[in-house]
């Protein structure tokens, strides 16, 4: 029977979607910048400290042998180029203690790595998992209908708030709480900033698809597969909260000027998952580090071309949406 982790990466890297909605916003283009290029600033805060760069490698994988393979790839690149790496779903690790598929301060002392468990576990598992990687961050995601849609997937769901306040109560890192593709609703975002969360990832729809990997391992819900919001419809439907909370982006970026978008909407910073596991498996390492290295200088010239010196510069830039964007409207329901 083949791994459910090997499965979803086979299946991450095999789908496309159908729309990206960051090809329905266009950025302003400003022609008499104030600055010159070596005077932008990529710096960003969120989570509690400063980073260099505004984007990072993105929960994916572990719990095979095929992971470890993948995270050594990921990690590597992660270290050699200054950006956050986090680990996929800390789990696998905590049920075989010889588990050796995820990357360690003790391998890579350089990494900058931060871990990601399910709301599903207790707070015990994620203390686990801090006292383990000793994270700089750690994410807890939250992933409805993937669940709803494995045959062995939860189907209790009951504990999932009490989950959230006990994380606030007993974790000491700092705590981002994730989306896995399906875009976070701002209902979600209001209940668990109640609860004591202020950092979320909207990850929405665009990118890997959780709903497609699960029917193309057996499930017969394909009509499930564009379930969700998509990545920046979530970020224009987060934009009340964003003087609340800190917002993170992911789903669906495939390069700089995606990058560039979500953080002109809000975003402190940017996650990456299959854009940066396609170049770790079809490069070199070396090669990769340079496209990444790469990434940097276009946000740099971006920047440059919006008339922005720093990544805060970027919410005050003018876009214009199209297609699907312009035309969306989040109607509430007249009985809520």
């Amino acid at each position: 029977m083949a791994n459910r982790k090997d499965d979803h990466i086979k299946y991450a890297l095999k789908y496309r979607s159908p729309y990206n909605s960051f090809d329905d916003m266009e950025l302003v283009h400003h022609s008499l910048p104030d600055y010159d290029l070596n005077e932008i600033d990529l710096s960003t805060h969120f989570a509690g400290r400063d980073f260099e760069f505004p984007f990072y490698i993105n929960a994916m994988t572990g719990g095979s042998n095929k992971a470890k393979v993948v995270n050594r790839k990921l990690a590597q690149v992660a270290e050699a180029t200054g950006i956050v790496m986090v680990t996929g779903s800390y789990s696998a690790a905590l049920k075989n203690e010889n588990d050796t598929s995820y990357p360690s301060h003790q391998e890579f002392p350089g990494l900058l790595l931060a871990a990601n468990i399910g709301l599903d576990k207790p707070v015990a598992a994620a203390l686990q998992t801090v006292e383990r990687v000793n994270p700089l961050f750690l994410q807890v995601h939250v992933n409805l209908m993937q669940e709803l849609l494995m045959p062995e997937g939860e189907r209790e769901f009951r504990c999932w708030k009490s989950n959230l306040s006990a994380y606030v109560r007993d974790i000491s890192v700092p705590l981002i709480l994730k989306e896995v593709g399906f875009g976070m609703d701002v209902k979600t975002i209001e209940t668990a900033a109640e609860l004591g969360f202020k950092t979320f990832d909207i990850s929405g729809r665009g990118g890997t698809s959780f709903a497609y990997i699960e029917n193309e391992r057996g499930g017969n819900r394909s009509y499930l597969n564009e379930w969700g919001q998509t990545t920046l419809q979530a970020l224009l439907n987060a934009q009340p909260l964003m003087s609340q909370v800190e917002i993170l982006a992911s789903g669906g970026i495939r390069h700089p000027l995606d990058m560039v978008k979500c953080l002109v909407l809000g975003a402190k910073a940017v996650g990456l998952s299959r854009t940066v596991l396609e170049l770790v498996e079809s490069y070199p390492i070396e090669k990769a580090i340079d496209i990444v290295n790469g990434w940097k200088e276009d946000l740099r010239l971006i920047m440059c071309a919006l008339n922005c010196k720093t990544v805060e510069d970027l919410t005050k830039v003018d876009y214009i949406l199209y297609g699907n964007l312009k035309d969306a409207i989040q109607f509430k329901n007249p009985r809520n």
